[in-house]
């Protein structure tokens, strides 16, 4: 079991794209979604797939447990998927030793970018980059699970 501590930002301007290291293409849906837990599928580039469990409420704070799954299974299962299917691009970018992961979603969801930031550390707001939007860590609004569910959020950093 590994401790998620995650937060999560709007992305103000394109600035990070000369820094991508990887990319990685994410189709994503939800099992099941209750107040304290989801079960997601994802599939990364057509090619691996994983079951996560994830628990616990809001907050930056949550356990989470992942397998994988064959992924003739997954695209199965995604037939039993709550609400929209979450197609996105992860681009892994580096900033003052951090790891940035920064989602530029497409389909229902076009022109929505958030970068999640997973550390156990308090990174104070000087060393944040300057790409940054507004930090959204505490508004499901953003939440991959509401993003399925609920209609599209504001994309304005």
């Amino acid at each position: 079991m590994a401790k998620e501590i995650e937060r999560k930002f709007l992305v103000a301007d394109d600035a990070w794209r000369s820094q991508v290291e990887a990319e990685i293409r994410i189709r994503q849906f939800y099992l099941a979604v209750g107040p304290d837990r989801t079960i997601r599928i994802r599939i990364s580039d057509d090619a691996d797939a994983a079951l996560t469990l994830k628990f616990s409420g809001r907050g930056p704070g949550r356990d989470e447990f992942t397998c994988p799954v064959p992924l003739d299974q997954a695209d199965e299962m995604q037939s039993f998927a709550l609400g929209r299917v979450i197609e996105k691009c992860r681009h892994h970018v580096r900033h003052d030793g951090y790891l940035y992961e920064i989602d530029v979603f497409s389909g229902a969801l076009d022109g929505l970018v958030i970068a999640e930031l997973e550390t156990p550390d308090a990174v104070p707001a000087e060393r944040l980059p300057s790409w940054l939007g507004r930090e959204v860590t505490d508004d499901v609004r953003y939440y991959n699970a509401q993003l399925a569910l609920g209609r599209a959020p504001d994309r304005v950093p």
